[in-house]
C-alpha cells in the first residue's frame, strides 16, 4: 500500500522545524529515523498533511557524557551509534540493550528518541529509560521542558508531547555509586519485537543497593515500571532472598495477555526469570567498566 499524499519539508535548523510544527500541530509528523513512521505511512495508519524531516539539523546528531556522568542522546543519534559507542561503559543497561534493538538495518537508521516517543508497548528503549530514571527533553513555543520517563508514554502509541513540540534529547543520569544492569529479551527470531523484555539497573555503594530500576517490555498496554520490585532492593544487599522478592514483585506487576506468542502465565514466568538473571542470579548482570 502507498501512503496518503503529504507535503514534505526538510528544515535546516531547529527553529525552522519548530515553526513548522507550531503551524501544523498534529497534522505534522516529525521524521528522524523513520523506522516506525514510514511503515505507519505505508499502511495508512498515519496520514499527516506534512512530514517534517529533521535529518538536516546537525546539532541533534550526538551523544555525550557530561562532567556529572549524565549521558545526553540527541534526537538524531542512531541505535547503531550507541551500539558502537565507547561512552556506555558507565551505563551498562544501555550497553546491553543497544545491540538488541530490532536488526542491523533498523539500527543503522532508527533513533533512541524516536523509538521512545513512538511508544510501542514492545519497544525496548522505553523500558530502559524507565529503569534508568531518564528524562526526555522537548522544545516548543513555550520553551524547553523535561518530561520524566514515567510520564513520557501515556498509552499504546501515545506520548505526552504537545502537538507543537519536538523531542530533542534523552538524558540519562549518571550512577550514584557503582552501576550494574542488563537488558534481557525473549524474541521469536532475531530482530523481532519482544515477547518479554526486562531492563534492570542497579547502583550500589559498599555492597548495598542505593538505587534500582526495573521495567518490563511487551507485557502490558505500555512499558511497565516495576516500582515495588525496584524499591524492594534499595538499602539491601543483592542476595538470593532479595533477588527472589524483586523477581516475584516484577512478575506481579506484569499485565500480560495470552496470544500467539505465549500464555499470560508463561510471560509472567519469563519476567520472573529475567529479573532473577538480570540481578545476577545467573551471572547476566553487567557492571560498569
Amino acid at each position: 500500500m502507498y501512503p496518503s499524499r503529504f507535503h514534505y519539508e526538510a528544515p535546516r535548523s531547529l527553529d525552522d522545524a519548530l515553526d513548522l510544527k507550531a503551524a501544523h500541530g498534529d497534522d505534522a509528523k516529525v521524521l528522524a529515523g523513520g523506522q516506525s513512521l514510514v511503515p505507519l505511512l505505508k499502511l495508512r495508519f498515519a496520514s499527516p498533511e506534512l512530514l517534517v524531516d529533521i535529518n538536516n539539523i546537525p546539532a541533534l546528531d550526538y551523544h555525550v557524557v557530561d562532567a556529572d556522568g549524565t549521558l545526553r542522546v540527541g534526537a538524531l543519534c542512531r541505535h547503531a551509534d550507541l551500539e558502537r559507542s565507547t561512552l556506555l561503559g558507565k551505563h551498562p543497561t544501555m550497553a546491553a540493550a543497544a545491540p538488541m534493538i530490532a536488526d542491523p538495518i533498523v539500527r543503522n537508521r532508527g533513533t533512541l528518541v524516536g523509538s521512545w516517543c513512538h511508544a510501542d508497548p514492545q519497544g525496548d528503549w522505553a523500558s530502559v529509560m524507565l529503569a534508568l530514571g531518564a528524562v526526555l527533553v522537548v522544545d516548543g513555543p513555550g520553551g524547553r521542558r523535561q518530561i520524566p520517563a514515567s510520564q513520557v508514554v501515556t498509552g499504546p502509541f501515545q506520548n505526552s508531547l504537545r502537538p507543537d513540540e519536538i523531542a530533542i534529547e534523552a538524558r540519562i543520569p549518571g550512577a550514584s555509586g557503582t552501576a550494574a544492569g542488563s537488558y534481557l529479551k525473549l524474541e521469536r527470531r532475531v530482530g523481532d519485537f519482544a515477547t518479554v523484555g526486562v531492563a534492570v539497573a542497579v547502583d550500589s555503594s559498599g555492597g548495598t543497593v542505593s538505587r534500582a530500576g526495573i521495567a518490563l517490555t511487551g507485557v502490558g498496554p505500555a512499558n511497565i515500571e516495576a516500582t515495588a520490585a525496584a524499591q524492594a532492593l534499595v538499602g539491601k544487599r543483592l542476595d538470593a532472598g532479595t533477588i527472589e522478592q524483586a523477581a516475584a514483585l516484577a512478575a506481579e506487576a506484569a499485565q500480560p495477555k495470552t496470544d500467539h506468542r505465549g500464555s499470560a502465565e508463561y510471560k509472567r514466568h519469563i519476567v520472573h526469570t529475567f529479573v532473577t538473571r538480570g540481578l545476577g542470579g545467573n551471572g547476566a548482570v553487567h557492571a560498569a567498566a
